[in-house]
């Protein structure tokens, strides 16, 4: 595997390989890597030529500065994974590689209110920062396929209607969530809960299945309330359990007005915040 840090290193390996035209696929990540990250990478590797795994720990993205000092940063160990499941290359930039004229340059781009609800409404300019970050990281690597887990769900929505407004050259695939034994969806911040809340988070798993499980019977407003109490147990807050539209992430009130839907939800876990989703109506390929 071909370690890189820098953007010259980069060019070199990735456009002789575009030139004896090789697809390229791309797995962006902020470290602390895991096993879901470790599935987008197999997804990339059975369906693309070269896979290209970048760790970044974006700073334009997290709300909070003491959210940014504490996230994990784990390079050997996440290393030593990428090693174990034979990705081709690690691309880990550092900040003046990814923003060469500082944090100012932001993509001007209307996100339609995909950025104002869900995760929007209680990370006020988060995802300017994903935007901003995936932007430029594509136009670094110019992969072929660009890869994103289900969990991030509002994140792979906004970031497919970037690619479509800026006429990306990229196919954005969009892979299962990856789950824990109990049911926890995996992500790098579950090392971070306490061992007990880490095996009490298993409500957050259960709730979505329960709450599609009611709404065969109960009015989506009644719940989504039945939802949000039902997590509210100690040491634990929902911030908000919504069900949505998946093309426009906006709230619906009936399973019928629309053929896409999805249930989200972030949830705190003591310090920890954690988020997940389920499909509970998915629209039928043609």
């Amino acid at each position: 595997m071909k370690f890189i840090k820098s953007q010259a290193e980069l060019d070199e390996v990735l456009e002789s390989l575009r030139t004896d035209g090789k697809t390229i696929g791309f797995v962006p990540t902020l470290g602390a890597l895991h096993e879901g990250h470790g599935s987008l990478i197999a997804r990339s590797k059975r369906q693309t030529d070269f896979t290209v795994c970048s760790i970044f720990v974006n700073p334009t993205q997290f709300n909070e500065s003491t959210d940014l000092a504490k996230y994990p940063r784990t390079l050997d160990a996440d290393k030593a994974l990428l090693e174990e499941i034979d990705c081709d290359l690690l691309f880990y930039p550092d900040v003046e590689t990814v923003y060469p004229n500082g944090f100012s340059d932001s993509p001007d781009i209307d996100l339609q209110g995909l950025d104002e609800v869900l995760e929007g409404a209680f990370r006020g300019g988060h995802f300017d920062g994903v935007v901003q970050v995936v932007k430029r990281l594509l136009e670094l690597v110019k992969p072929s396929h660009l890869y994103l887990g289900q969990k991030d769900f509002q994140q792979f929505s906004i970031v497919q209607f970037m690619i479509d407004y800026y006429e990306i050259p990229t196919m954005l695939v969009v892979c299962p969530i990856k789950r824990e034994k109990s049911g926890l969806a995996m992500s790098s911040r579950n090392m971070r809960l306490t061992p007990r809340n880490r095996e009490r988070a298993v409500i957050i798993k259960r709730t979505l299945d329960y709450a599609q499980r009611r709404l065969k019977n109960h009015f989506v407003k009644e719940v989504r309330a039945y939802a949000f109490n039902r997590m509210k147990i100690d040491g634990f807050r929902p911030e908000y359990f919504e069900i949505v539209d998946g093309r426009t992430l906006k709230a619906v009130e009936s399973m019928d007005e629309s053929d896409y839907i999805v249930a989200c939800t972030a949830v705190w876990a003591g310090e920890i915040r954690l988020i997940d989703n389920k499909i509970y109506k998915k629209p039928k390929t043609k």
